[in-house]
């Protein structure tokens, strides 16, 4: 079987694997895991191991809601200071390049009229993502985790309603391989369709290094508006590039999760692969 093949049958049991600790809460054993997953314990062990780079019983630990909070009092960003001293860079998915531009304000009033956006369905370390692009870049990714892949699909085609959508997963294909750690062979781009503000505060969430954390509060701080803290929450959640643009690091202010637009659950599952991979 292919690398990419074999990352991608793992990713699809991985996913399964987080609902599964997810759903059955920090006090689940091992052998209770692994017999929800129609494995054995050792198979399962070997596998998760493989796939989060620490044990099932560590992985929970990151998992637990507490988390968050541990998150905010030890690796809380300062946007400021990440901007100034170049943090933004450090560590940021596998050390990908991202490289990005955004959609004129006039091209996006016309939502998506004569855009041609090219989608697909591939694995993820996150369950069933929906991916997006146009002839610039990635353009959108949704996780279907916690939703039907119907709704997904309706969710993102809502946004640009005019847009062409053409299924062509292979065209895309190479920027998913590099956006999810499968390959490692040249930047990936993101081209961002939203209103001026949305913009302003996605470029802010692109400063937050990985395994890192900040808030709303700080975000309406960094784009210059820090009296719109709400509004700064709905732009977060309106954010269509999931993972890349990383609007599951903005916290509230007192460690709570806060929303997610593709469940908390897969959220605390982001961080917590992150938090993993900077301890590592």
């Amino acid at each position: 079987m292919p690398k990419d093949d074999t990352d991608s049958y793992h990713y699809k049991v991985m996913g399964r694997a987080i609902e599964v600790v997810d759903r059955l809460g920090p006090q689940a054993s091992l052998d209770q895991i692994a017999a929800e997953m129609g494995m054995s314990t050792a198979h399962f062990q070997r596998l998760f191991s493989a796939w989060a780079g620490v044990s099932p019983k560590r992985y929970r630990q990151y998992l637990t809601l507490g988390h968050a909070k541990c998150l905010l009092a030890d690796r809380f960003t300062t946007l400021d200071t990440a901007l100034a001293t170049g943090l933004s860079g450090s560590g940021r998915l596998h050390d990908l390049f991202l490289r990005w531009e955004a959609m004129s304000p006039g091209d996006f009033a016309r939502a998506g009229e004569g855009l041609v956006i090219y989608w697909g369905w591939f694995e993820s370390p996150f369950g069933p993502a929906l991916v997006m692009g146009t002839e610039k870049g990635l353009c959108g990714i949704a996780f279907a985790a916690e939703t039907t892949e119907e709704a997904a699909m309706e969710d993102l085609v809502s946004r640009w309603p005019k847009a062409l959508f053409t299924e062509d997963p292979m065209r895309l294909r190479p920027w998913v391989l590099r956006a999810f750690g499968v390959a490692q062979d040249g930047p990936v781009p993101l081209y961002m369709i939203g209103a001026p503000f949305q913009i302003k505060v996605w470029e802010a969430l692109m400063q937050i290094p990985s395994g890192h954390v900040t808030t709303y509060s700080e975000i309406a701080q960094a784009v210059g508006h820090p009296k719109a803290v709400r509004a700064v929450g709905t732009a977060v959640g309106r954010n269509p590039i999931s993972y890349l643009i990383p609007c599951h690091r903005a916290l509230r202010k007192s460690g709570g999760l806060g929303g997610y637009h593709w469940g908390l659950p897969v959220k605390r599952a982001i961080l917590a692969w992150e938090a993993v991979r900077l301890e590592a």
